[in-house]
């Protein structure tokens, strides 16, 4: 029988194939962390991961590496979305970080160390294309594979920094931050984030399209959004 061809998956199909191994949706990447104790031990979970994704890694997988803590991320960067390629490479990584008596974990809901998530820079503007390349150039950063026209997002090439996205304005809000961050949690933790927001002194300003995103406001109104991937696709 001949293997699956590779394609781009529906964001609740993704979410539920890796969930119960430790890994989260995160709007277009599956993203896990792994608790280590030394830059040594963070290099073997590495090296584990390269070797459980074979001739895909390049392609597919990258990661960050700390002395306490190492997070991989899947996504197949032909496509700039998660694949069934990527729930694969998800399954053999836990596998192999289990080998090694450790764990593939979101760490949802802890109180020691954040959940893995994902931040993005918005850029409310009037003229997307005018203020586009401004952005590309202060920040060096590049067009995503797909899609790339003059009004999509930037991306980092070393994929260190958030994205820049741009959200389309129909008049001028000087009143208003023109430019905001979005945290981008796993679904389940997204009411915990807010709460905590909540609870240092923000409060909540829009939530119409919750669970997709909650706007959240500091005492001087700086706007964030706290989003996950729920309620952005028709079932």
């Amino acid at each position: 029988m001949a293997a699956e061809a590779e394609r781009v998956l529906r964001y609740r199909e993704a979410s539920e194939a890796v969930e119960a191994t430790g890994w989260r949706y995160l709007l277009g990447t599956l993203r896990t962390a792994v608790a280590v104790t030394s830059l040594a031990q963070a290099s073997e979970v590495v090296a584990k991961a390269v070797e459980a994704c074979a001739s895909e890694a390049d392609r597919h997988l990258w990661f960050d590496v700390r002395a306490g803590r190492v997070v991989l991320v899947l996504q197949s960067l032909d496509a700039a979305a998660v694949t069934n390629v990527d729930v694969e490479l998800a399954g053999r990584v836990w596998l192999a970080v289990r080998e090694v008596g450790l764990e593939t974990s979101p760490d949802v809901g802890g109180e020691d160390s954040r959940a893995v998530q994902l931040v993005e820079i918005g850029v409310d503007a009037l003229d997307i294309p005018a203020v586009r390349p401004f952005w590309k150039a202060v920040f060096a950063y590049a067009d995503e594979v797909l899609p790339a026209g003059p009004t999509d997002a930037l991306v980092d090439p070393q994929r260190q920094g958030p994205a820049i996205w741009f959200q389309q304005m129909d008049a001028p809000r000087p009143q208003r931050n023109r430019v905001h961050f979005d945290i981008c949690v796993p679904h389940d933790e997204a009411q915990r984030r807010i709460s905590a927001g909540l609870a240092a002194g923000g409060r909540l300003t829009y939530d119409a399209e919750a669970p997709a995103f909650w706007v959240l406001a500091d005492p001087e109104g700086n706007e964030v959004c706290i989003t996950t991937w729920q309620g952005r696709q028709p079932d």
